[in-house]
């Protein structure tokens, strides 16, 4: 039975947090345990988290961030504590569960089914028979980021940014997540840019070999995302960060 755990970043969710969702969850071809991740919240997202913990220790875990770090730093830590429980997957899923949990035993599927496969990234792409419910200012400056990304990275990529991803629990993948990231809101590019570096000149599979973009049967924007219009300013910084210091090395 392939195991995952799952890192959920939280910073002052109260009003978003559904508690129910992750108690009525479940899967028996899999065993999927949870790591909430404070990042610092002033509400009572924490009393929350440690509500979930108390009703099932074994599936629901907590880390408290004294200090708000930004999700990137939350997730980096979260993924690093993960790793002690030597799952076979690890990932990170957005709390407000605009992708439902339901699609984490798919991921593990196809993984199961793909060992070729490193990295599972849900891919919002809106098709008839799916649920994809975006804004559609955030649709149209996700195609033009999208198409920016796959620029830099030199990688046909649809969609970078959607907060449902999975990883094969190994060496190389903890590797990417040793040092902090630079990017606050895109680290999402930055970890695809250094799995990118790590495989450059060497007769490995290079990263199109080894990622699959999973087309989401159903993902529903949920009002309340902490993504601001300034940080689209950032992120553009952010990517130009990102190709002066991983995409200069010689392809």
């Amino acid at each position: 039975m392939a195991s995952a755990k799952i890192v959920i970043p939280c910073y002052n969710e109260e009003n978003r947090f559904n508690a129910d969702a992750f108690k009525s969850f479940s899967a028996a071809s899999h065993s999927i345990s949870f790591l909430f991740v404070n990042d610092g919240s002033t509400d009572k997202t924490q009393l929350l988290v440690e509500g979930l913990q108390l009703f099932d220790p074994i599936r629901f875990g907590t880390l408290e961030l004294e200090q708000n770090r930004g999700k990137a730093e939350a997730v980096r830590q979260g993924i690093l504590v993960a790793r002690d429980s030597h799952p076979n997957y690890v990932g990170f899923w957005d709390v407000d569960l605009a992708t439902p949990l339901e699609a984490i035993p798919e991921f593990l599927d196809l993984a199961e089914s793909r060992p070729e496969l490193e990295i599972i990234i849900g891919s919002r792409v809106k098709l008839l028979g799916r649920r994809i419910e975006r804004r559609r200012n955030r649709h149209y400056i996700g195609r033009v980021f999208a198409t920016v990304v796959s620029t830099i990275l030199d990688l046909e990529i649809y969609d970078t940014q959607c907060g449902a991803k999975l990883f094969r629990a190994s060496p190389n993948i903890y590797d990417l997540f040793q040092q902090p990231f630079y990017s606050r809101w895109i680290f999402d590019v930055e970890v695809l840019a250094r799995l990118i570096e790590s495989l450059r000149g060497k007769n490995l599979p290079q990263a199109k070999d080894i990622i699959y973009e999973f087309p989401l049967t159903e993902w529903c924007d949920v009002p309340g995302s902490k993504l601001k219009t300034r940080d689209f300013v950032r992120a553009i910084w952010e990517l130009l960060w990102i190709r002066n210091r991983y995409t200069r090395a010689p392809r």
